[in-house]
């Protein structure tokens, strides 16, 4: 039994088939692809033959010229540039800086064929070309400043691929001509160094974003009293950022602090300027915060401004310079009052009763270097014995107090001999220590002492403390001769 066919299809069905195709290739491949030609190629010739024609209609209708087959690796844009390959050499050429930034488009986006022999070869749709590739956007300008949509002419003129930047100066200067004039003063005419059509260094530029933000007095700046000279974008970024760039030249200080103003300005104003004193060599402590700045800066001069108290203080100085110019020996920046002086890094130590006598009383008038050290310079008026022992005091006496004396304390002769209690050291020694006498009370008289100790047979009776060692008077001494 035979299989039923295939509805027309058959061996010799599918034969006829492929030799139809064949002849109808051949014919379409020996008369240059007329068979698919959509219309008749471009006729308008140019200035000089490009690739041995003057228009595309010259190549004879042979579509290989400009078409590619889909097993082929290169394109139809690649067939382009073989013709045209001057266009994209061009370094100032608007061509060159599609294919450079725009390396996926092709051709025929912007340039059809088979429209007709004098159709033109340039598509003028805004909407299909790719002007963001040229490196410059239309999204700020799809309408002119009467509200009606640009077309290529309103920027090229006749001339599609070149930018007349007049055109552009002419149009914005209708817009706004005092701006337009202090612009091009400030960063000449060469628009496109800068603007990119996004705004992106126009209306919509937001300088906070940046790495200096304008704060302050910055943000009614005009740009042109930071960025002076400026003429390219790089020119903008590479601005000087420091305070001293822009206000060197109304530096009140001339330079004396340096160049960082930021260490006591702010962009708020250069009034009311603060500076942290704390990151200076000189801190300030006490009374010296509240203290003005121009009362130690004179004259708005900071460095070098001197750090001694006395350089400040002198014209105050009680002391008229008499306990030198180290202030701090004595002083704090609490306040002149309460002063305290560590006298154990005097020469003279403090101690006894010492510790607690006002400085003015050994410092007499307020003189403190030079005080004299000796006790009889202090206690000369007080002294009880008005000279007699020299001016040793602490032989006998200690800072503690002025008794026990340690004399009392190894006198052989009884210190309360007598019966007056105004005795003193001067009733028995008038004139010096070294030398006693016993007559100021006991009356040396011919007919007293002396006749009474002759009457004893005591002839050397000059010496009393010899027989009389307690000064009683009756005591075992021995009677001296003339020889004792």
């Amino acid at each position: 039994m035979k299989a039923p066919r295939s509805g027309c299809i058959s061996t010799s069905g599918v034969i006829i088939t492929l030799i139809a195709l064949l002849i109808i290739g051949a014919i379409g491949a020996a008369r240059g692809g007329v068979l698919f030609n959509p219309g008749a190629l471009n006729s308008q010739a140019g200035t000089q033959p490009v690739g041995g024609v003057v228009s595309h209609a010259e190549t004879g209708g042979r579509c290989s010229a400009c078409h590619t087959a889909v097993w082929q690796r290169d394109k139809m844009s690649d067939r382009c540039l073989i013709c045209h390959q001057a266009l994209v050499n061009d370094p100032q050429g608007f061509h060159k800086v599609m294919v450079a930034q725009s390396w996926s488009w092709d051709c025929h986006n912007c340039h059809t064929e088979h429209n007709g022999a004098q159709a033109s070869l340039t598509i003028s749709d805004l909407s299909r070309f790719p002007h963001d590739a040229s490196g410059y956007s239309l999204i700020a300008h799809q309408k002119n400043p009467a509200g009606v949509g640009f077309t290529c002419s309103d920027c090229h003129g006749s001339q599609i691929g070149e930018l007349d930047i007049a055109i552009c100066i002419e149009c914005h200067q209708r817009i706004n001509r005092l701006y337009m004039d202090d612009h091009l003063v400030a960063f000449g005419r060469e628009c496109l160094a800068c603007h990119d059509g996004l705004d992106t260094y126009g209306k919509g530029f937001d300088h906070n974003q940046q790495a200096f933000p304008l704060q302050g007095e910055h943000a009614s700046v005009i740009c042109s009293q930071c960025h002076v000279g400026a003429r390219k974008i790089i020119d903008l970024q590479n601005t000087a950022v420091a305070c001293s760039a822009c206000h060197g030249n109304d530096d009140p200080h001339q330079a004396r602090f340096g160049q960082d103003c930021g260490q006591c300005h702010t962009p708020g104003g250069w009034e009311e300027a603060a500076f942290d004193h704390s990151l200076a060599d000189f801190q300030l402590t006490g009374t010296h915060q509240s203290v003005a700045c121009d009362s130690c800066h004179l004259n708005a001069v900071f460095q070098g401004t001197p750090q001694d108290c006395y350089s400040c203080h002198m014209a105050d100085d009680d002391h008229q310079g008499r306990f030198g110019q180290d202030c701090a020996q004595c002083h704090s920046p609490d306040g002149w009052e309460g002063a305290a002086f560590d006298h154990s890094l005097a020469t003279f130590q403090l101690t006894g009763a010492h510790q607690t006598t006002a400085c003015d009383s050994c410092h007499l008038n307020g003189i403190f270097q030079g005080t004299p050290q000796e006790c009889s310079a202090c206690h000369a008026d007080t002294a009880f014995h008005h000279g007699l022992f020299g001016n040793t005091c602490a032989e006998c006496h200690n800072t503690n107090s002025w008794l026990p004396a340690l004399f009392e304390l190894s006198h052989t002769f009884p210190i309360n001999h007598g019966e007056s209690e105004l005795n003193t050291c001067r009733t028995c020694h008038p004139d010096s220590l070294a030398v006693y006498t016993c007559y100021t009370c006991h009356e040396h008289s011919p007919d007293r002492i002396e006749s009474k100790h002759r009457e004893e047979g005591i002839s050397s009776f000059q010496d009393c403390t010899r027989c009389h060692p307690t000064g009683h008077e009756e005591e075992g001494g021995g009677r001296g001769g003339d020889d004792d």
